[in-house]
């Protein structure tokens, strides 16, 4: 499987795989400038919310390229905080860096920034390969004897959506390497037809896969095609809510009508212990131009709350719990 990380410096610059050009294109963008990364980033030409974290991280670094005082760095924080609401992953990302930075002498910030955001590029890579170690653990018992594995996934949560790995398909990347017969029904995921790039990526690794609209999800899982549904998260709440890309709830109370567990997996910086539920999460709403509606009335949320209750377990690097036992990992 092809484990090239999806971002990449490049002599003082960042190079992104750009994936607004993505299934029809594979084409590599150079970041040079705050407005680059943060242009990357609100332009979802980076998305998934680990990838996106590391993305502002580098753009911190590049940000100070020419001023590293403390008012600018205020300004280059301020700047990449508000191009995404949802995804907790960048305020983590950018909280690390400010905390690391505020600290640092100023003739070797711009060089601590780079390392951070190196670190934490490295960090995830590693996070992630750990979520797919925990989820084979947990997903391979589920495969009836002698039959291919059917798993179920919503938007992406690849290697595009991370540095590496991926969160919600590490594990079936890992089943794949390992020889177990694996199967995944891959969601379109509208209005960005993200699912497209879990099936660009699948295909590339030469994973079986089908791609189906959004709503035939719940007959396939009536029908008992599915094993499993695995899903990635834009933001965990402390109490197990799950933010991620529209449709996951509809998909997790399906799920629940017909016994199938549902699991999300999902590194550590993507839990945010600060916040209660997942109702105090700002969830984004898209531009109506989007939907291709022209002067038609348009509501055009990219996230959506799945409850806890609906969650089966929670997959992270430190291993597997239920979404009321995930408090354990805040330490």
């Amino acid at each position: 499987m092809d484990l090239r990380p999806t971002i990449r410096e490049d002599e003082g610059a960042v190079v992104i795989l750009d994936q607004t050009r993505l299934p029809a294109e594979p084409a590599w963008v150079r970041l040079e400038t705050l407005a680059d990364a943060a242009h990357a980033i609100r332009s979802m030409q980076v998305r998934g919310a680990p990838l996106i974290g590391v993305t502002a991280a580098y753009g911190v670094a590049l940000g100070l390229a020419a001023d590293v005082s403390d008012m600018h760095l205020a300004d280059v924080i301020a700047t990449l905080a508000a191009t995404r609401p949802t995804a907790v992953n960048l305020h983590w990302a950018l909280a690390r860096m400010q905390r690391v930075l505020q600290n640092s002498a100023l003739p070797t910030r711009r060089e601590t920034a780079w390392r951070e955001a190196r670190a934490i590029a490295a960090e995830d890579r590693s996070a992630n390969q750990a979520i797919g170690h925990h989820g084979f653990a947990l997903l391979e018992p589920l495969r009836r004897q002698g039959a291919t594995l059917q798993i179920m996934t919503h938007c992406n949560a690849g290697r595009l959506a991370t540095v590496a790995h991926g969160t919600a398909l590490a594990p079936i990347y890992a089943m794949h390497a390992a020889g177990i017969p694996v199967h995944v029904w891959v969601s379109e995921t509208r209005p960005r037809n993200q699912g497209l790039l879990s099936a660009w990526e699948l295909a590339e690794a030469g994973v079986p896969h089908t791609l189906v609209a959004d709503n035939a999800a719940g007959l396939l899982l009536m029908q008992g095609r599915v094993d499993a549904v695995i899903v990635g998260a834009d933001r965990i709440a402390a109490n197990g809510d799950v933010v991620n890309k529209i449709g996951t709830y509809l998909k997790a109370l399906a799920a629940r009508a017909h016994g199938v567990p549902f699991y999300v997996a999902a590194p550590l910086s993507t839990i945010d212990f600060s916040c209660a539920a997942g109702s105090a999460v700002p969830l984004e709403e898209r531009a109506a131009a989007e939907l291709g509606a022209g002067t038609v009335a348009v509501a055009n949320p990219a996230f959506d709350i799945t409850p806890a209750e609906l969650v089966t377990a929670v997959v992270s690097e430190r291993g597997v719990a239920r979404p009321v036992e995930i408090g354990r990992w805040n330490c």
